[in-house]
């Protein structure tokens, strides 16, 4: 067993399993404690609730609680190994919630024979959250799954691998563009990849400005063109006229490539054959589709971002989120919309383009960070992103519709504590 191997499953397993607890928000130390929190007294938040549903919000934790909930079909790089699998994975998304924006967190791991009865088990048991993160879920299965629960649902629904990756890499590119003396609306996108991130990416790439006519997308059996008959709904919506058959035809004079699709999958070649100030989003994780030092030597003048932790501008969900749930609870929104993303893009690209707070330069053991080719999206240790984004979503909630809620009077917010004070 390796070192890293081992430390991992230590981590996992010692000193007590899992990553998570439920911990006591009310004193319990006399009997009369336990009489409010028990019977008799658990009796008056009852009636309260049944006379309005809305007050589960006020007596219980729904209000600031999201499940976690896979049916294991596409655990990180792993593939289908069913649900149990998953729950390390659901976990950790818990302790990322938890960290980042304060939410509570319960994992659901679904064991359904079919889409259908996966959305009907989360559909009967949704009213207990605030909010459903779905996670690892594979497509196509998982945009049924989403849409399904979506309109079934009062509560924001939100499949993280579409919408989270989507966001990031949104915002990201909006930099990088302008960076490279280039605009969205015009640029040529190529995309190795039709997965649910993928499509994702692509949908609000164009809600954010870019033509789907400049948008070429490869799946393993090449370019999806107007003339394939093999292509689902999802992936038809990016179906093009055109000649280009291959990564190596749609490359070239591109502006832009994004990968999410596999390991190695773009070479030096292919980069050389792209226009000036090329912006190479290579996602993959942990190998991505080239690497950025074989990508740097074939074009010095390349923009490039990866989902690594040990290379300039990760794209890393933890950016997203978790503070979109947290502004999209604070409101009490019903859904998580198209205006949200938005605006969480547009957050995320603005703070990017601040100076860099010193924890941040501490965190990263550097001197200095500036808004550039090597810093195109904050880092997840910016503790500005909790206020920032959550506040941007929060509003566009309020604005577009779907709040519940006014806009929160304790925002701005500076640490997770800050989250109960509304």
């Amino acid at each position: 067993m390796t070192d890293a191997r081992k430390a991992a499953l230590d981590y996992h397993a010692k000193p007590i399993p899992g990553k998570l607890s439920v911990e006591l928000t009310k004193p319990t130390a006399t009997a009369r404690d336990l009489s409010l929190a028990y019977s008799p007294g658990v009796a008056e938040p009852v009636r309260e609730i049944a006379r309005d549903p809305e007050n589960a919000y006020r007596y219980t934790g729904k209000g600031n609680l999201v499940a976690v909930i896979s049916d294991g079909s596409a655990i990180l790089g792993l593939g289908n190994l069913g649900p149990l699998a998953s729950k390390p994975v659901m976990e950790g998304k818990g302790v990322l919630f938890k960290r980042f924006a304060g939410i509570n967190s319960v994992d659901i791991e679904v064991n359904a024979e079919s889409p259908q009865a996966f959305i009907d088990t989360v559909a009967r048991i949704a009213d207990t959250w605030g909010g459903i993160n779905l996670e690892d879920i594979k497509a196509p299965e998982c945009f049924e799954i989403e849409q399904a629960l979506i309109e079934q649902c009062n509560i924001p629904v939100f499949h993280d691998d579409q919408h989270g990756t989507a966001i990031v890499t949104v915002a990201g590119m909006l930099n990088a563009l302008e960076i490279a003396g280039k605009s969205l609306d015009s640029a040529r996108i190529v995309c190795l990849g039709a997965g649910a991130a993928a499509i994702a990416c692509m949908k609000l790439l164009v809600s954010c400005g870019a033509h789907a006519d400049n948008i070429v997308m490869l799946d393993r059996k090449g370019v999806i063109h107007a003339g394939r008959t093999d292509l689902n709904q999802y992936k038809a919506m990016f179906a093009v006229q055109t000649d280009q058959r291959t990564l190596d035809d749609a490359i070239d004079g591109a502006d832009v490539f994004i990968g999410l699709s596999g390991p190695g999958l773009m070479n030096a070649g292919h980069i050389r054959k792209m226009a000036p100030n090329p912006v190479v989003f290579a996602c993959t994780n942990p190998d991505p589709e080239i690497h950025p030092d074989v990508a740097r030597e074939a074009r010095p003048d390349v923009i490039m971002a990866t989902g690594r932790s040990d290379y300039p501008n990760q794209v890393n969900n933890v950016l997203g989120f978790p503070f979109i749930f947290r502004g999209a609870l604070d409101v009490r929104a019903t859904r998580i919309n198209e205006e949200m993303k938005v605006a969480a893009v547009h957050a995320l690209k603005d703070l990017a383009r601040e100076p860099v707070p010193a924890e941040v330069l501490e965190a990263y053991e550097m001197q200095s960070m500036s808004f550039g080719p090597d810093y195109i999206i904050p880092t997840p240790v910016d503790v500005r992103l909790l206020d920032r984004v959550s506040s941007a979503v929060a509003q566009a909630a309020v604005d577009s519709g779907v709040a519940r809620k006014p806009y929160p009077t304790h925002y701005p917010l500076k640490t997770v504590d800050d989250v109960y004070g509304g």
